[in-house]
């Protein structure tokens, strides 16, 4: 407990999935957390926090829109005295798009809107009032669509590529302020986003089926995620910068099998 006590945070796309999750546990952790998503649900975050004992306010938000992520930023820092921790997870599939070459730049820049520009905003707002104070944590969203290829379709997976690049060079940026960028890359956690997939396999009886590409054969939980962005935000990450870390029960350690090797 308190691995967050005293520190203000951001979490973007909080209104499910991953973002509840982390919202949570990082309140949970002793942090006053400003919960932001589009989606009104976010209430529900801040609502199941606040019953929990914890501080926070929920945000009617979007991630994509450079003056709605600037205000989140100064709502912390009016609220709290300061931003110590931002999560950049808001994300979004762009499923049901049509087939790789009967795209079109609208269904690019949708995705990229979300995933990777407004990663970038999250870090350039979060910055500025960062640095001043010599100290703090952006974490984002990436995923193992971005490492290698068949974990998503192309707008989603070249987006979170980006995110991993972008990390990278924003650490090198804020070279010399003590604030640090790293990213998450989840494997295949059920959230509102891979509902579709969870449903489908239901239906057909294949559940267990989901993540048996990976060495723990199973899919993953939200609050496995949670807890890796909970190292990145805490000062026991404090050596910790410019690393992306995939959380998906080992997909990313080889190339996906499905038969057993080395008998």
């Amino acid at each position: 407990m308190d691995r967050l006590k005293g520190k203000a945070a951001i979490v973007t796309g909080a209104a499910s999935g991953i973002g509840r999750a982390s919202a949570r546990l990082f309140a949970a952790e002793g942090a006053s957390v400003i919960a932001v998503d589009r989606a009104k649900e976010v209430e529900d975050t801040v609502k199941a926090i606040r019953d929990a004992g914890g501080t926070a306010l929920a945000l009617v938000a979007d991630a994509a829109s450079e003056t709605d992520v600037a205000g989140a930023v100064d709502r912390a820092v009016k609220e709290f005295g300061k931003l110590d921790v931002i999560y950049a997870n808001a994300g979004i599939s762009g499923g049901g798009q049509p087939p790789f070459f009967e795209l079109t730049a609208e269904h690019w820049r949708q995705v990229l809107d979300v995933n990777l520009i407004g990663v970038y905003l999250a870090i350039k707002h979060a910055s500025r009032v960062m640095i001043p104070n010599k100290k703090g944590s952006i974490v984002c969203t990436a995923s193992v669509a971005g490492i290698r290829s068949g974990a998503g379709g192309g707008p989603y997976s070249a987006s979170k590529a980006g995110v991993i690049s972008l990390t990278t060079t924003a650490a090198n940026y804020l070279a010399g302020t003590n604030v640090r960028v790293n990213a998450i890359c989840p494997g295949i956690i059920e959230t509102g986003m891979t509902k579709p997939i969870f449903d489908y396999a239901r239906q057909r009886g294949t559940e267990d089926r989901i993540g048996q590409l990976n060495p723990l054969k199973r899919y993953g939980r939200p609050e496995e995620i949670a807890y890796a962005a909970l190292f990145l935000a805490s000062d026991e990450a404090s050596y910790v910068n410019g690393q992306h870390i995939a959380v998906d029960g080992g997909l990313t350690s080889s190339m996906p099998v499905t038969g057993r090797v080395g008998r």
